[in-house]
């Protein structure tokens, strides 16, 4: 394992405690009917908590973008979902919404409108990456080409080859921070109550794709 691998999963291990630690007391105050200046602060900080998960992973996309990209760090359930290094943006509406109570038709509209942005912007990237794939497909075959491949053309095809897989962070990263943008948006659409609920119906979905893991790992194993 890469060093900035085995840092990053030390980092993200700390960050899923620390959310979870996060979670109970959300849900608590929720359950307790906090005001609405309690449950303020309790959304500012699960943003906070998501916002540094992000930093997280850019510094390790820029150590090495593809253990990340691999969705190596992340549970087997949890890799089922995973798009350019982590979830769709667009699939947050699918878990938050039902667990949000009475929207008004002014939050639908704007939450439909966000949603359809997300999706166009998740096509976008992912159009990116399949021209990108494409492109070094054909960089790299073309280096095969002859019977007797020039030392210095192979070397010139490889160079273009290793600047054109330097690009694969930068898609990752416009993933990453469409899937951030998404949160902060949807956010700010909701009212207070409305958002620690979203942001509780996240975190429990998460830790239901953890439990589901551990579950499959401690399954009866068949005999061959």
């Amino acid at each position: 394992m890469w060093a900035g691998a085995a840092v990053f999963d030390m980092d993200y291990g700390t960050w899923v405690k620390d959310f979870h630690r996060y979670t109970c007391e959300l849900r608590a105050a929720l359950r307790a009917h906090d005001p609405d200046n309690k449950l303020r602060l309790l959304v500012e900080v699960g943003l906070a908590h998501y916002d540094e998960y992000f930093r997280l992973k850019a510094v390790a996309a820029s150590t090495d973008v593809f253990q990340l990209i691999s969705g190596i760090w992340l549970t087997p359930a949890e890799r089922c979902f995973i798009w350019m290094g982590g979830s769709r943006p667009s699939e947050l509406y699918k878990i938050m919404i039902p667990q949000i109570e009475t929207l008004t038709e002014e939050q639908l509209l704007r939450i439909c409108n966000l949603e359809e942005s997300s999706r166009q912007a998740e096509d976008a990237i992912s159009q990116g990456m399949e021209v990108l794939q494409q492109s070094l497909a054909d960089t790299v075959a073309a280096s095969l080409l002859g019977s007797s491949p020039n030392v210095a053309d192979y070397m010139g095809q490889m160079a273009m080859a290793l600047r054109k897989l330097g690009t694969v962070e930068s898609f990752v990263q416009q993933a990453d921070n469409l899937r951030q943008q998404t949160l902060h948006q949807m956010t700010a659409i909701l009212t207070i109550h409305q958002s620690a609920q979203a942001l509780l119906a996240l975190s429990d979905y998460r830790t239901r794709l953890r439990a589901l893991s551990s579950m499959w790992s401690a399954r009866p194993q068949g005999r061959g």
